[in-house]
């Protein structure tokens, strides 16, 4: 299904919603618009398969440029609007984009990137533009609206770029109408227990998901899209606050939502007092990816919410996934799942796969990818193989096939001749009351090639020491305790929650360098 179905059935039901204000565009709105803008970029020499690049914060636009895309056989890149002009430039050259949304103190940026990228100017379309470029009065002028041929667009997402330059990843349009597109995902959403129609009919009761994070990355917009065609609602937070999204839940009636780890964390630090003031019960399923998530903080969620806390682990390119209940998680702590509609594997460097308990590189492969060439001696070209990828995480599998995520290769610390993953420590470290947030990187070590090292964020109004390296020393083998402390006021992370290793360590040299 998509607006055009779903406003025939449930014309007055919140499709968006902007948590802090209460904005709404109820899913006859939602039709409306998006037909309108659909009919505005055709108008404008946009054609099927040509891009839209979305460029903003969250706000209720997001569901019309979406869905103007995905019922006019555009391609939607949604873009992170944080990024610098130098950023961009190779995200837009992938991108290409006949049109861009954005804002004017955006635009500047944007054109500096295209320009960069001796790509053509795009069709500007700003919130709070004037003239030709105010997107808001093309979502007010039902004389933008054509009457086309509505075919199902495509989706072009980029991963996070933690390690290089983010790569594209293309869903392109499939041709087909809208409305024959089914729910975007529906096995997973039936497995997090979301409401998936099984025909054309509307549930009497929608879901309502709230999206602390930002709209752009994957999991948001995926989940988005597939609540919309379910007839739900999206409640999204401008910017993610610890006791907001505990209001947000009890005012909006959340069923459902979406975090990362370090969101578990803020919310676990509030005071009791605070937690308590909500009425969360509303509140059925809680789900959570993009990052590793400690197994004392899981836990701590579980005890507090109860057996709703769902997790899935993957990557924007679509390789596999996997996932894991509550119940599951608690007969299995510290695992991200098994693989669901794919197959997952561990394999060493060069490609031989590895027994249950082995840390390895984690590879997934496509229901219909064919088994790799094995050589001889065990060797596989898993990269070389159509439908196998890998985003360089580092894990291993149990006897019953349940995926443990280690690290990420190149965090490896080798002291002594002793592989670290930093992991395990920060792990341990967060369980500490005095620590908010870490990051274990190593640093060059004349004697031991690379000493570890604790880079903290302390809990609020508290000291951290050197007690806290004497509590890890008590809890951890010689090798893997932090020989440093450092303490910070934040650390480096992107906005799915992701730490940046890389950047942490650059850091920490320049400042020793000193």
């Amino acid at each position: 299904m998509y607006p055009g179905s779903i406003a025939a059935q449930v014309p007055d039901r919140p499709a968006i919603v902007l948590a802090e204000t209460g904005e709404t565009v109820t899913h006859r709105e939602l039709d409306v618009r998006s037909a309108r803008l659909a009919g505005a970029l055709r108008r404008r020499g946009l054609t099927g398969g040509d891009t839209v690049a979305i460029l903003l914060g969250n706000d209720v636009r997001w569901g019309d440029v979406c869905w103007a895309c995905w019922r006019s056989g555009l391609v939607l890149a949604a873009i992170d609007h944080h990024l610098t002009a130098r950023e961009l430039e190779p995200v837009l050259a992938d991108a290409a984009p006949g049109a861009v949304v954005t804002t004017p103190e955006h635009r500047p940026v944007v054109a500096a990137a295209i320009a960069a990228a001796g790509l053509p100017e795009p069709v500007w379309l700003l919130v709070g533009g004037t003239g030709d470029t105010d997107l808001d009065a093309v979502l007010a002028d039902d004389a933008q609206r054509l009457a086309l041929p509505e075919r199902a667009g495509g989706r072009l997402l980029f991963s996070s770029g933690t390690t290089g330059r983010p790569k594209p990843a293309l869903v392109p349009p499939s041709g087909q109408h809208p409305d024959e597109v089914g729910v975007r995902s529906a096995g997973l959403m039936r497995m997090l227990r979301f409401t998936v129609p099984d025909g054309d009919r509307v549930p009497a009761d929608g879901d309502v998901l709230l999206v602390p994070g930002p709209a752009y990355h994957a999991g948001p917009l995926g989940f988005l899209q597939s609540v919309h065609q379910s007839g739900g609602t999206v409640v999204l937070m401008r910017r993610f606050d610890a006791e907001g999204a505990l209001a947000a839940i009890a005012r909006h009636r959340v069923t459902h939502s979406q975090w990362v780890p370090t969101m578990f964390v803020r919310l676990l630090r509030l005071p009791d007092a605070v937690r308590t003031r909500y009425d969360l019960s509303s509140h059925r399923v809680a789900v959570h990816a993009a990052a590793p998530c400690p197994p004392s903080v899981k836990r701590a969620v579980l005890a507090w919410w109860g057996p709703i806390v769902f997790e899935y682990y993957g990557a924007s390119e679509g390789y596999g996934r996997t996932v894991i209940g509550p119940e599951e998680w608690l007969a299995h702590p510290g695992s991200v799942g098994r693989a669901v509609a794919s197959r997952v594997a561990v394999a060493d460097e060069d490609g031989r796969f590895l027994p249950a308990g082995q840390d390895g590189t984690v590879w997934f492969a496509r229901p219909d990818a064919p088994e790799p060439a094995v050589d001889a001696d065990g060797r596989a070209d898993l990269a070389g193989t159509p439908g196998w990828g890998s985003v360089a995480d580092l894990g291993q599998l149990d006897a019953d096939g349940y995926l443990y995520l280690t690290g990420r290769a190149g965090q490896t610390i080798i002291t002594g001749g002793v592989n670290v993953h930093p992991r395990e420590v920060e792990d341990l470290l967060l369980e500490h009351p005095a620590v908010d947030d870490v990051a274990v990187v190593g640093v060059p070590d004349d004697e031991f090639g690379e000493r570890v090292v604790a880079v903290v964020v302390a809990a609020p109004g508290v000291d951290v020491g050197d007690e806290l390296l004497d509590w890890a020393r008590e809890r951890l083998a010689p090798a893997k305790c932090p020989r440093a402390l450092r303490v910070v006021a934040a650390l480096p992370r992107n906005d799915a929650g992701k730490l940046l290793h890389r950047r942490v360590r650059e850091q920490l040299l320049t400042v020793d360098a000193r």
